[in-house]
């Protein structure tokens, strides 16, 4: 009786704890967690394109061309951090299939220019810039070469274009995403042929085994892809996704089975995803700081204010995606001071903006708390610096509410908003209110939460006590981020 009796309290103690939340649906692996966190990076073009003054190039320019006096990738990478980004993806060639490497699979690369004498290795150099930096890094390699006399044949495939990227892999990592343009075939060079080659991109380059490559050779970086297969375009070039963003998605594919990036996007299917797709496949949005994405001299006075890019970073990071910013250094090999400047600028607004949270210190009350350790599952976590520490309902309540008594009137008009994703996308729908004249206020609304969802409010807003409902979910939730600030500029851009 008496062993009875001291087991008691350890019986009732595990009887009234729960586990964690189950996860729901789809779930991101590590890399793809990696590419979350990094929110915001920069696609560099720069190449033949840039001394002949197109975007696209046919696959006969002269090596010789390529010749940067001032090439700088501490400038250019410099830039990028002081914007507020935190990697950069290297176009290591573009569709004119010229190589910034010292390649051995052809001689249409930076070893034939004049730069450094031949010696001249770009990757190399923006790979030791973003050590000493702390940057992230990526590659582009455009599967498209209109340079190759064996574009369009198997030999392309298996001796030119897979072990370009194991070169790349090889020599120039850790990478944090390994990106693959859509575009594919076409008219080109070609050797000296100047024809039109024609390939079915599904199954011509063997993605299967092309992207086992990566897995193997750099295991933390994700793939990019139309569609995926670990990254989705977001369907335009304009870099916003959809008011309600989806991280999971299934691709479109010509025969039933078909496995991610083998199948095609629907252009507003990719900005919003699928609530019930198959895979976790979060959107990029990419768009360029310019009209173009390689410099022309031209859009010296056209390149995009730190306002508008402030409208778009809260429709691609602040929607839960990954914004994907185009950069193009000048043919001395550095960004033009228009570029640098709205960079600069950009950062200093997100890093005021963000610098104070609002929410901090405020007393939190939910409508529940699921059972077991309040380290674990309270409201707490919500304004503490971990990304995954989260406040967690008993599994059959979906709709709580939560209420931040912030003790005085505070001045703020932007929300953020995340979830747990390591268990899933939960959350369907937010409302926020506000305290004002002795009642509550609705003052937003939001769907699709995710891995970040920013709300950014038409007016400011000044309240001593904010209350969050969760009005539809179909598990409970697993909420890991509540944050008030102020942003520093106003009006949006237009």
């Amino acid at each position: 009786m008496k062993y009875f009796l001291l087991l008691l309290p350890f019986i009732t103690l595990t009887a009234f704890c729960q586990q964690a939340p189950k996860p729901y649906g789809p779930l991101p692996t590590k890399a793809q967690l990696n590419w979350q966190e990094t929110g915001m990076y920069c696609l560099i073009h720069w190449g033949p394109d840039t001394y002949t003054n197109k975007e696209w190039g046919y696959g006969d320019e002269n090596p010789k061309l390529v010749n940067p006096s001032k090439f700088s990738p501490m400038q250019i990478v410099g830039a990028a951090k002081a914007g507020g980004f935190k990697g950069i993806i290297v176009v290591a060639k573009h569709h004119d299939g010229f190589c910034l490497w010292p390649t051995k699979t052809t001689k249409h690369n930076i070893s034939n220019s004049p730069y450094k004498d031949g010696k001249g290795d770009i990757l190399k150099e923006y790979r030791e810039v973003c050590n000493k930096l702390g940057m992230k890094m990526g590659v582009y390699c455009s599967p498209w070469d209109r340079n190759s006399p064996l574009y369009g044949k198997p030999e392309y495939v298996t001796k030119v274009y897979r072990e370009q990227l194991r070169e790349l892999y090889a020599n120039y990592g850790p990478l944090f995403i390994s990106w693959h343009d859509g575009a594919n075939g076409g008219d080109g060079y070609y050797g000296g042929a100047k024809e039109v080659r024609k390939i079915d991109r599904s199954t011509y380059y063997g993605w299967d085994e092309t992207w086992g490559i990566t897995r193997k050779m750099q295991p933390g970086a994700v793939l990019f892809g139309d569609v995926g297969p670990d990254v989705r375009w977001v369907g335009n070039e304009k870099g916003i996704a959809g008011e309600t963003s989806w991280a999971t998605y299934t691709p479109h594919a010509p025969d039933e089975g078909k496995k991610p990036g083998n199948g095609y996007v629907k252009d507003y299917e990719g900005t919003e995803g699928h609530r019930d797709g198959k895979y976790w496949m979060p959107a990029e949005c990419d768009v360029a700081l310019r009209p173009g994405w390689f410099y022309h001299a031209r859009q010296d006075d056209s390149v995009k204010t730190p306002q508008a890019l402030l409208d778009l970073y809260y429709k691609s990071v602040g929607r839960g995606a990954c914004l994907d910013l185009g950069l193009a250094p000048d043919r001395t090999g550095m960004l033009n001071e228009h570029d640098v400047i709205s960079l600069k600028q950009f950062g200093n607004i997100l890093k005021e903006t963000f610098a104070v949270n609002l929410a901090k210190g405020a007393t939190l009350t939910p409508s529940n708390t699921r059972a077991g350790s309040k380290a674990t599952f309270g409201a707490a976590n919500l304004l503490d610096a971990d990304r995954y520490s989260y406040w967690a309902t008993d599994d059959k309540t979906t709709t709580p509410q939560l209420v931040l008594d912030l003790h005085q009137p505070k001045t703020f008009n932007v929300i953020r908003l995340r979830e747990n994703i390591k268990l899933g996308q939960r959350i369907e729908e937010v409302a926020v209110d506000a305290w004002q004249n002795g009642e509550w206020k609705q003052i937003a609304t939001a769907t699709s939460i995710g891995g970040n969802r920013l709300i950014r409010l038409p007016q400011d807003v000044k309240a001593s006590k904010v209350r969050l409902r969760i009005t539809k979910s179909p598990v409970c939730i697993a909420l890991s981020d509540f944050g008030l600030y102020k942003e520093k500029i106003y009006p949006p851009a237009k």
